[in-house]
């Protein structure tokens, strides 16, 4: 395809890098633009036979005999921070406080379970919990969309985690612009135009497009997938994350609200036999460029996914796993076994949120699968565990809530350690640890992994 450069931000502008490293970040961005995709910079493909060293970890917290025990903590709606009360708090200063002191007790509670790894979601949509130059503060810290918060989130995070000894990944939803499509969402993000940064949705339009009854970016459009990058590359660059991480949604549509990207596919899907595999396309390119820009900028620096927990079934590829249920890669076109293959991640951690007896995805059934994959590569792999369903009532999934949870927790834990290819466990997600239904879990899980 045709590259033009001024269809990127400037990255010495936009990110804040030296102009050595926006050089290479750029570079970077470039070779991403050929329409033979490169080869992978962070470990070579089974094919080759002399092995990748492994990045050296940033921090000792977590040794490689260490596994981890993560957990994520989501901004989006503030569903676990900041605390929905603080954003009408009467005055500035006391909001600032009432988050900072919210997120450090839950930093000294997640210590006292031993948790040593916070998969912090810093880009809930369109909008960031750090100070970009790219994309407006989110309205999660203020009720408004590009307020100044006061401080910087992401930095405070990092310190006050770092100073527990725990690591923090920056958690991100790449192409997500808003949660839903109503007027007033729009109105707001109109009204960003005045702002610097404003809001991808009214500086390029034409990348915007509704699917799951969100706004999303297409991830048809090279532009958009480069402005993805340099976001990335801007964290990266500035902030001393330990990891970072992409969530499941790739391609977010659901039957009633699909992502009309036919106009994209006409530009740019020429060559494919099918819009499936361009999308599937798409998507191995955000993660290979990406993958490149983090190891160009700081090879210790992690890069992983949390994917949906079934890649393929076994109905319909031989290679897929025993299993009946969604698959990344048909739903949300995204090949997370060949991103482990070709060493494009550091870690993965799939979300296998079924308990032992749900013959449709069976726990155990998908972390062997998974075992298997991870094996003959270098990609560690963690396993993510759904306590937000510990405690609660369920007509297909009754275990949950047979002793209070605690008997599947305890054996979904127990093969996590007994598979030497698992490396840890992520919880989703961290505001289910203060409810009541999950009391049993946590204090099992302060017993077996606390200090």
């Amino acid at each position: 395809m045709e590259f033009t450069i001024t269809r990127l931000p400037p990255l010495n502008a936009v990110t804040g890098l030296t102009a050595r490293a926006a050089l290479t970040a750029l570079a970077c961005l470039l070779v991403s633009c050929s329409s033979t995709p490169p080869p992978s910079l962070v470990t070579p493909s089974p094919a080759v036979t002399r092995p990748a060293q492994p990045a050296k970890p940033i921090t000792p917290a977590i040794t490689p005999q260490q596994p981890v025990r993560g957990v994520w903590l989501a901004t989006v709606s503030r569903l676990d921070w900041p605390p929905v009360n603080s954003v009408t708090a009467s005055s500035a200063a006391q909001r600032i406080t009432q988050q900072q002191q919210a997120l450090i007790a839950k930093l000294d509670k997640l210590k006292t379970l031993g948790i040593n790894t916070v998969f912090f979601q810093v880009k809930p949509d369109g909008t960031a919990l750090w100070r970009s130059k790219i994309l407006p503060w989110s309205d999660m810290l203020t009720g408004k969309i590009g307020d100044d918060p006061g401080y910087d989130p992401l930095q405070f995070m990092l310190d006050e985690a770092h100073k527990r000894g725990m690591k923090v990944h920056a958690w991100f939803n790449p192409y997500r612009v808003a949660v839903n499509t109503k007027p007033s969402t729009v109105a707001e993000l109109n009204r960003t135009l005045s702002l610097r940064p404003a809001s991808v949705f009214v500086l390029h339009p034409d990348w915007i497009r509704t699917a799951g009854d969100r706004y999303v970016l297409d991830p048809g459009i090279p532009d958009a997938r480069d402005w993805i990058t340099s976001i990335v590359a801007e964290v990266v660059s500035r902030y001393p994350v330990d990891g970072v991480q992409f969530d499941d949604y790739f391609y977010a549509e659901t039957p009633g609200s699909a992502l009309n990207d036919a106009q994209s596919f006409k530009t740019w899907g020429q060559g494919f036999s099918s819009k499936a595999d361009w999308r599937r396309h798409n998507t191995q390119l955000l993660i290979e460029q990406v993958s490149r820009t983090i190891k160009q900028l700081k090879p210790e620096v992690e890069f992983g996914v949390s994917p949906a927990g079934v890649w393929r079934n076994l109905s319909w590829d031989p290679a897929g796993s025993d299993t009946r249920g969604a698959a990344a890669y048909d739903e949300a076109y995204a090949d997370t076994r060949r991103w482990v293959q070709q060493g494009l991640l550091d870690y993965i951690a799939p979300q296998l949120y079924w308990p032992f007896a749900r013959q449709v995805a069976r726990y155990d059934v998908l972390a062997r699968w998974w075992a298997n994959v991870v094996r003959p590569t270098h990609t560690r792999l963690y396993i993510g565990v759904a306590l937000y369903k510990v405690g609660a009532a369920s007509k297909n999934e009754p275990d949950w809530t047979v002793g209070g949870g605690v008997p599947e927790l305890k054996k979904q834990l127990d093969l996590n350690d007994a598979l030497p290819e698992i490396n840890g466990t992520i919880l989703f997600r961290e505001n289910y640890l203060n409810q009541p239904q999950t009391q049993d879990a946590v204090r099992y899980l302060r017993s077996r992994w606390g200090e």
